[in-house]
């Protein structure tokens, strides 16, 4: 079942359930991947990498929301932000945590022999690669620096 089937399928429920801050979020989820699926016109639908990548652009949109509206004192804006970023997050798969990611980027700067700060652009790639959706592109890269310098 793609990505805008389940999404479908949760819309309705929530729709029965009148569950409003859940629909909204899987009515941004829809009407992203219609974006995407129109800018990428000649293709045939997205791959699921980028729906990944999709996907985990909408949680961070809605976490750095989430933490304006809280600097600024705004918590019943903030709230309704949490909620849509757990509603999008059930789409992801399972977050690694942040031992996992250092044991993966361990093993990746062993693989690809890195020897210092010069070498983390080529770490970041196959990094980010391999960790698509398991983890957040900002962790990774603060877990690679700290590794490499």
């Amino acid at each position: 079942m793609s990505l805008q089937e389940k999404v479908m399928t949760e819309m309705k429920a929530a729709m029965k359930a009148k569950d409003s801050e859940r629909l909204e979020a899987l009515r941004s989820v829809k009407s992203a991947i219609l974006l995407a699926n129109t800018e990428s016109a000649g293709k045939d639908g997205l791959t699921e990498e980028e729906e990944l990548k999709l996907l985990q652009k909408l949680v961070k949109q809605r976490k750095e929301s989430a933490a304006i509206y809280r600097e600024k004192g705004r918590d019943e804006l903030a709230e309704p932000e949490v909620k849509q970023a757990a509603v999008i997050s059930e789409f992801l798969p399972a977050q690694l945590s942040e031992a996992e990611i250092e044991a993966k980027v361990d093993e990746i700067i062993a693989k690809t022999g890195a020897g210092g700060m010069q070498d983390m652009g080529k770490v970041m790639g196959v990094a980010s690669k391999e960790l698509t959706g398991k983890a957040d592109g900002k962790t990774i890269s603060t877990i690679v620096k700290q590794k490499l310098s």
